[in-house]
């Protein structure tokens, strides 16, 4: 029979019970540390260990930066930190975590729902005894309205300290109520050399990285690596990893890279582009402005871009339609038939061949004299019909149909512009009070050159006249 040990005088069964499971706990963390440690990828293993170690952000961790100075005095506000992969973001909050005496409490918006946030919040309202909690969200961005809302009324009354991590614009991903009580960060990507001294760093570590693998990358091999990477930190050192483990020691026990091996084990890098998010909306912004300043090469460029990251065609179609009347317009009214075709030819023909009348498209665009007196007439108009008073047609542009509309002056002086020269009556046919206003203000570009000098003369020969 097992002999039960008595409890010490004073101590209860509950605070015993509490005791043992804190060791067994304590013993279990401790060896699934190290397992973790042993497996971990490269990227992971080599996280920096200090501010001093963390690379690039210099803009907001540069010595006597406001995020610098608040980490390092263990004031950190609560913030959202934004930016591409492999920049860092976690990175940074970890290291925020060893270097503050407040309590760490991270959380996956992929894996955590609500109940999960409200266990977690409590339990450090239980926990931490007055102390500060630094509640770390990653992926922030996936949690909704619903779940961000549980977050907000604890890092409004102090409970926790939050720290958001988002690869998603938070203007867009964050509530604004909880974007309103946090400092947003912007990470930048990496640079080349950012990221050559961070993978050199895991080459010649013999306690975390690859030091005692001995490899070496030959030059073209580095010039692939920081190619694809493109700023992703992850993406070399994991790179670099797989390379190491595939690559033939030498007989001097050197494990060499070169360019072909590095092009075996990256492959091709998935576009990082989010239908949906940021890069959505900044690749088509930059392709419409590429072809607004008349620059073909651009242009085609960013076209490329989003078709091999799977963009829809029809919807660079109808950008390229928009274009066409809001940009080009009467400077080259063929402008827009063009348009037109090429998206009606991607929708006949598909992809992958619909990429042809798309960059036919998009380099007439680019090429074409451009003019928005149309679009700016347009807005001219809408302004006046919004702001102004609503005047009643002119008699004579209404139509007399029946005998009390003729008795009641409708149609009377009216002028049918075939019957005079030109095709010209020179009649005025907007309400008296606005009568010489100028809405389209023709641009002496391309086509529109030659109505502008048709306008001109049409309106001197209205000034000669009486203009009835």
């Amino acid at each position: 029979m097992r002999r039960i040990r008595p409890l010490p005088r004073g101590a209860s069964a509950y605070t015993a019970h509490m005791a043992r499971e804190r060791r067994s706990d304590s013993l279990f963390a401790h060896a699934a540390q190290q397992r973790v440690g042993e497996i971990a990828p490269l990227a992971a293993r080599m996280r920096p260990r200090s501010l001093d170690e963390y690379v690039g952000q210099a803009h907001i961790l540069g010595p006597g930066t406001v995020l610098e100075r608040a980490i390092r005095a263990d004031a950190v506000p609560s913030m959202v930190l934004w930016g591409p992969p492999g920049t860092g973001k976690t990175t940074l909050a970890l290291l925020i975590a060893t270097m503050t005496r407040a309590h760490f409490a991270p959380v996956s918006a992929v894996t955590s729902g609500v109940a999960d946030l409200r266990a977690a919040v409590a339990r450090e309202r239980w926990q931490t005894e007055g102390r500060r909690t630094i509640l770390f969200v990653d992926e922030v961005h996936r949690f909704n309205k619903a779940q961000q809302d549980v977050i907000l009324p604890h890092v409004e009354d102090g409970t926790v300290v939050l720290v958001g991590a988002t690869t998603e614009n938070p203007s867009f991903e964050v509530n604004a109520p909880l974007l309103s009580r946090a400092r947003v960060f912007k990470l930048e990507p990496l640079t080349d050399e950012q990221v050559r001294e961070l993978a050199e760093r895991a080459l010649s570590d013999t306690e975390r990285g690859l030091g005692s693998a001995r490899v070496e990358l030959a030059d073209g091999a580095w010039e692939l690596l920081l190619l694809v990477a493109g700023g992703d930190a992850r993406v070399a050192l994991n790179g670099i990893e797989l390379a190491a483990q595939v690559a033939q020691a030498g007989g001097d026990g050197v494990r060499r890279i070169d360019r072909a091996l590095m092009e075996g084990v990256l492959q091709r890098r998935a576009p990082l582009y989010d239908k949906a998010g940021d890069s959505h909306y900044d690749t088509i912004s930059a392709f419409i402005k590429s072809m607004r300043a008349s620059d073909p090469d651009a242009a085609i460029y960013w076209l490329v871009r989003m078709l091999e990251a799977g963009e829809d065609p029809l919807f660079i179609a109808r950008r390229v339609v928009i274009l066409a009347a809001e940009d080009v317009g009467m400077a080259d009214p063929q402008a827009l038939s063009v348009a037109v075709a090429a998206q009606q030819a991607v929708h006949f023909i598909g992809m992958p061949e619909g990429a042809i009348p798309l960059a036919e498209a998009t380099v007439y665009m680019a090429t074409a004299p451009k003019s928005n007196a149309a679009y700016a007439a347009l807005n001219r108009a809408r302004e006046e019909v919004r702001g102004g008073r609503e005047y009643p047609v002119p008699l004579h542009l209404r139509n007399a149909v029946t005998g009390l509309m003729r008795e009641m002056g409708y149609g009377a002086g009216y002028r049918y512009a075939h019957d005079y020269e030109d095709h010209f009556a020179g009649q005025r046919n907007l309400p008296d009070d606005i009568a010489d206003k100028r809405f389209y203000e023709p641009s002496p570009q391309g086509y529109e050159a030659e109505v502008k000098a048709r306008l001109e003369a049409w309106w001197e020969d209205r000034r000669r006249g009486d203009g009835s």
